[in-house]
């Protein structure tokens, strides 16, 4: 009889995960939340980070900082990956739309939480790496697309969230129309290679949008 094969990164997330909770304490008084919700915890210490940045950059796959994944584009710092999941607050039966899909991380974190994950990536190549991940990984929940995020998915529209991430000047006028009725928009607004405000905007059930500031941040630009 062999041993079941021993995941070598398992301490690596698990180290990950105590960090971008200490982040959250310590920028609860900006945020309002002093901790992540057990599903989200779950999630983060469960999806392969590694699996998604490139074999460069893999032994730096855990600590708490974004890194390049080709084409200009990054991979988030895991505690804004975090926060922007819980902020979203996603439930299980949820549809959502995640604008730029990047390396297919944040994805993997949603699949895990909300029933439907569509997936705009306006880069081919990244879009076909990211699709070709989650195969692998056995996510079968996440369905990614190269198309500009700016329009969102009318197709499968309205979603019950909706997460962007890549920096808009302003936010889009197509996302909040695709959103439900007692949805939830998670967005950094603000000019590329400054600091951004990244928001929350809830839409009411009468259709009523109300937008709040979370924390600066600094993304890539939503092209």
């Amino acid at each position: 009889m062999h041993d079941r094969q021993v995941d070598p990164y398992t301490e690596a997330r698990q180290w990950l995960l105590e960090r971008v909770l200490e982040e959250t304490r310590e920028t609860a008084e900006l945020t309002g939340l002093d901790k992540l919700s057990g599903r989200v915890r779950e999630a983060m210490a469960a999806v392969p980070r590694h699996r998604f940045v490139l074999p460069a950059q893999q032994e730096w796959a855990y600590i708490d900082k974004p890194l390049p994944i080709g084409c200009g584009q990054t991979i988030s710092q895991p505690f804004i990956v975090a926060l922007m999941t819980e902020l979203l607050a996603p439930g299980p039966e949820d549809a959502v739309l995640e604008v730029g899909t990047g390396s297919g991380y944040q994805a993997a974190i949603l699949a895990r939480l909300v029933r439907q994950v569509y997936s705009l990536e306006r880069i081919p190549e990244l879009a076909n790496v990211a699709s070709q991940r989650l195969r692998e990984l056995g996510v079968a929940n996440v369905e990614v697309r190269t198309g500009d995020g700016i329009q969102g998915w009318e197709e499968h529209a309205p979603f019950d969230g909706i997460i962007v991430t890549a920096a808009a000047g302003e936010v889009p006028p197509v996302l909040v129309q695709q959103l439900k009725p007692g949805g939830r928009l998670v967005i950094p607004v603000g000019s590329p290679n400054r600091t951004q405000d990244l928001r929350v905007l809830d839409k009411d059930l009468q259709g009523m949008v109300r937008s709040r500031s979370v924390l600066p941040v600094v993304f890539v630009p939503l092209v």
